[in-house]
């Protein structure tokens, strides 16, 4: 078997690789093909210039790497972490999600969005349906959006009442130290960001095709009611920020810097560290001189239109 050379056809796989990664990391900032152009200046006009395009790819990298080693220390010791993402709608919660599992093993690492719970999850204890989906040891386990939408959006926008709500408030601190007691640890973090900011981002999806499914009638209603959300947000901080489980906020109008930011910010929060593993190295292949491999019809071949 004839061995790589350095400088040879190794050298150029590793730079396609690189470039593939680079691709996909562009593929997932470029989102708005369809953007009114008219949109597009004044959404320039009222930010001022983020994170140089480069100078955050380098550091989204870096943060990446950082978090496959948090993940292998996780799977390694049997951790047990839980991270909670609130906020606004379009505040940029999914935007950082998808940039911390981008490189995960979704097996060790995964996403929990629960839609609207049914008739038979209503009449459930409230915290019941989260419970199925909490980490076993050696999982990561993220929520896009949790237990908080109680006094968040159900309350202001009238599907719990005052008694629920209540109710909720005085169970919460004490449901989250007995996860804490499990061995979970649980971080939990705020994306703000400023009615402008959400103005504009919500007419930003109104005009792209590709992010109108992002836009329900619930998220429109939220825009009506900016200030019942603020004051369920602060009443939400001041009776849920425990010692065991505290609020971060995230400043969210900056994506980038907010994705860098919280990611960051999270790494910080795990005394991880590296963890022996096992060298891998590549198995000879076995060849049989005796195996045929068979011509299979072309019809069971994707078409090659590109």
């Amino acid at each position: 078997m004839n061995e790589l050379k350095p400088n040879s056809g190794a050298k150029d796989w590793l730079e396609a690789e690189l470039e593939d990664t680079l691709d996909e990391d562009y593929e997932l900032e470029i989102s708005e093909p369809a953007l009114s152009l008219e949109i597009a200046k004044i959404y320039k006009k009222s930010h001022p210039p983020s994170i140089e395009r480069m100078t955050y790819f380098r550091e989204l990298l870096r943060l990446q790497s950082e978090l496959i080693k948090l993940q292998s220390w996780v799977a390694y010791h049997k951790k047990k972490l839980v991270v909670i993402f609130e906020g606004r709608d379009s505040a940029g919660k999914g935007g950082v999600i998808k940039r911390i599992t981008q490189r995960l093993n979704p097996r060790i690492a995964r996403v929990v969005a629960l839609p609207a719970p049914t008739e038979r999850e209503k009449s459930q204890w409230y915290f019941q349906r989260y419970v199925p989906h909490l980490p076993a040891g050696g999982e990561i386990v993220l929520f896009d959006r949790s237990w908080y939408n109680r006094s968040g959006v159900e309350r202001v926008m009238g599907f719990a009442d005052q008694n629920q709500v209540e109710e909720f408030f005085h169970d919460v601190p004490e449901f989250e130290r007995m996860l804490v007691r499990s061995g979970i640890t649980l971080v939990k973090y705020w994306f703000s960001i400023t009615d402008e900011e959400q103005q504009m981002r919500f007419l930003m999806r109104i005009h792209d095709p590709m992010k109108q499914w992002k836009l329900s009638p619930m998220d429109l209603q939220s825009r009506v009611r900016w200030e019942q959300y603020t004051k369920a947000k602060e009443e939400t901080f001041a009776r849920t920020n425990i010692k065991e489980a505290p609020w971060f906020i995230v400043e969210g109008n900056d994506k980038k810097r907010a994705r860098l930011n919280c990611i960051d910010h999270l790494l910080q929060q795990m005394p991880y560290e590296e963890v022996p593993h096992e060298e891998i190295t590549l198995p000879e292949r076995v060849f049989n001189p005796d195996y045929e491999r068979q011509v299979l019809p072309r019809e069971l071949y994707v078409p090659q239109k590109y």
